[in-house]
């Protein structure tokens, strides 16, 4: 993304905790200190500082504007796979800001629709790492339709739908395969599903691609436990939940190469 004549406007997110605090503070002087603009509403850059948590807490304040506003994250914990950046390189973040224009990368998202009941109203979410579906109580009963036909009847504690990025999150300690971002899909995933002489579901996780949709049929509930991302929202009579790849995409501001293996491995693999 190029520089405009107009001076770039900042926001940036806190974990909250003391350390994060003292170094939002602390960037927010140094960026100030550029004549660059600080603005909570509109920000062009948002700066996330502490994990991938508060990256996704960032994301969904401002998930309305989208295609005007990038992410950059500061991890003060364990590294993490939106946070870039460590508190030793707050100096050198601050110039790159600063000084140079930097490249935006853009992510697919999920986009959850949840229709009722109650004479066809709906709820319209986006997720950035995934959406989970569970029972208030007891087991999970759906029927999975995939491109308007029925696939099967999932059985089981849950599903999960994944986006490429969330791939690494709670799908993968699910089992499900971790997905490059540049691939515009999703994934369902099962949890603990029940697979007998009566019950049979397919076992492995889905990748569907933009074009196909999925839809999730209550069969004996219709009240769920349902979450977008670190959000857990309770639903009541609830007709079904449509999941596809959203038309939206999350745009993160690169400074430097940071290569999705690279993080998958410096994440899980290397000491």
């Amino acid at each position: 993304m190029k520089r405009t004549d107009a001076p770039l406007a900042f926001a940036i997110t806190s974990k909250g905790d003391d350390t994060s605090n003292a170094l939002a503070q602390k960037m927010k002087t140094y960026l100030l200190d550029f004549d660059l603009r600080c603005d909570e509403e509109e920000p062009d850059l948002v700066i996330s500082v502490g994990g991938d948590g508060t990256l996704l807490y960032a994301f969904h304040r401002y998930c309305h504007r989208l295609d005007k506003t990038a992410f950059v994250g500061v991890h003060t914990g364990h590294l993490g796979f939106y946070a870039d950046w460590v508190p030793e390189e707050l100096e050198k973040l601050v110039i790159a800001i600063a000084k140079t224009p930097y490249q935006v990368v853009e992510y697919p998202l999920l986009e959850v629709t949840i229709r009722y009941l109650n004479g066809g109203s709906e709820a319209k979410y986006l997720a950035l790492n995934e959406c989970t579906v569970k029972c208030v109580s007891g087991t999970l009963v759906m029927d999975v339709e995939i491109r308007g036909d029925l696939f099967e009847r999932f059985r089981g504690d849950g599903l999960c739908i994944s986006t490429p990025t969330g791939s690494t999150a709670y799908n993968k300690a699910l089992g499900g395969a971790i997905l490059h971002p540049s691939l515009e899909a999703i994934q369902v995933t099962e949890m603990a599903s029940i697979n007998n002489r009566v019950f049979r579901t397919i076992g492995s996780p889905l990748v569907l691609p933009a074009h196909h949709t999925c839809l999730l049929k209550p069969v004996n509930h219709v009240d769920f436990q349902i979450t977008i991302d670190h959000l857990s929202l309770l639903h009541k009579d609830v007709k079904s939940i449509q999941c596809r790849v959203a038309d939206e995409k999350v745009r993160f501001a690169r400074f430097r190469p940071f290569p999705f293996w690279r993080r998958v491995r410096d994440s899980f693999i290397a000491d």
